[in-house]
């Protein structure tokens, strides 16, 4: 079983479409259209599955490249999702100006003036 990510796909495209695209190639098991949680819209990638190996090279070597909608198509074999992300840092929860442990530190505090 190979599971193939294309990219640079229009946003118009559908699941049935894109499954249409690639049966001239050989059986599809699957057909994941990535889509925004929020809106709902076509996000331009999708996952397909294909069964036998052979295949899969065929329709990589046949749709990479290849014009849909106005766009050039990306297709490639899809990598583990933990390979293609880098690894998040652990400080400041992953945005920018995160405080450290040395902000609340005794020697960093400066007495106060009361409030009255």
């Amino acid at each position: 079983m190979k599971s193939l990510f294309v990219g640079n796909m229009s946003f118009q495209m559908t699941e049935s479409e894109l499954s249409d695209l690639f049966k001239p190639f050989g059986q599809v098991t699957r057909v994941n259209l990535v889509k925004d949680r929020e809106t709902g819209r076509a996000r331009g990638f999708a996952f397909v599955e294909m069964p036998n190996d052979e295949e899969a090279a065929k329709a990589i070597a046949g749709l990479d490249g290849k014009p849909v909608g106005g766009r050039n198509l990306k297709v490639n074999e899809a990598r583990p999702k933990d390979a293609s992300r880098p690894p998040k840092s652990s400080g400041g929860g992953g945005r920018r100006g995160g405080f450290s442990n040395e902000d609340y530190s005794e020697a960093a505090r400066q007495p106060r003036e009361p409030r009255w």
